[in-house]
């Protein structure tokens, strides 16, 4: 298959948050979404080749994480494949709050609705969540816990976008769905950029790569 070219910039126009300071964005709280985790007007993103060594796996709700996905993939020629859901996150952010309380506190985590291809030709492996009440985001557990198992002595890249709060402990979630498969990787440096600003990261993108890929 080959390489789409992604539009940032429509990409950015979904995202209402990019469009807001601090004092409105209020860590997040009230980030609306198009209803179907950014799909209501296309398709998931899967770009597959047979020459890439490095695929971006990710999850959005509202955009930004999407937006940084792609930027990562741009700039290491990286496949990407976004994780999907089979019943999206509410547009209303209170209702998805609700919902994801609930599946935290019951360990009920989504049931996935996509194609995982075989993934030995990659070496480096990007994992993109929002970070999710201090830790990992549903959907990526969900991943991790349903196709954990094909990234066994990979290097494991986090990047994620958040409220304020930090990454809390969503990088060490990464590490003990792994290690409780019995799957041994290198850990990489993660990337945590305020979900309001990823269309001014590109500097701070860049610094992190270099540092991952050096």
């Amino acid at each position: 298959m080959e390489k789409m070219n992604f539009d940032l910039q429509a990409d950015a126009a979904k995202a209402v948050q990019l469009q807001r300071d601090d004092a409105v964005w209020q860590h997040g709280r009230g980030s609306v979404s198009d209803g179907q985790d950014t799909n209501a007007d296309g398709q998931p993103t899967c770009v597959l080749t047979d020459t890439a060594n490095a695929i971006v796996i990710y999850f959005s709700r509202s955009g930004s994480t999407e937006l940084l996905a792609h930027m990562i993939a741009m700039q290491v020629a990286a496949d990407s494949l976004e994780i999907v859901v089979q019943k999206p996150y509410s547009q209303n952010y209170q209702q998805t709050l609700n919902r994801a309380n609930y599946e935290r506190l019951n360990q009920r985590y989504p049931a996935l609705n996509m194609q995982v291809p075989n993934l030995d030709q990659y070496q480096t492996v990007y994992l993109g969540y929002p970070v999710w009440a201090m830790t990992l985001s549903h959907p990526m557990t969900a991943f991790l816990k349903s196709y954990g198992s094909q990234l066994n002595n990979k290097k494991i890249v986090p990047f994620m976008t958040q409220g304020g709060y930090g990454a809390g402990d969503s990088v060490q979630q990464i590490q003990a769905l792994l290690h409780n498969q019995g799957i041994h990787n290198e850990m990489a440096p993660s990337l945590v950029i305020d979900g309001n600003k990823v269309n001014r990261a590109s500097s701070q993108i860049r610094q992190w790569l270099n540092l991952v890929n050096r």
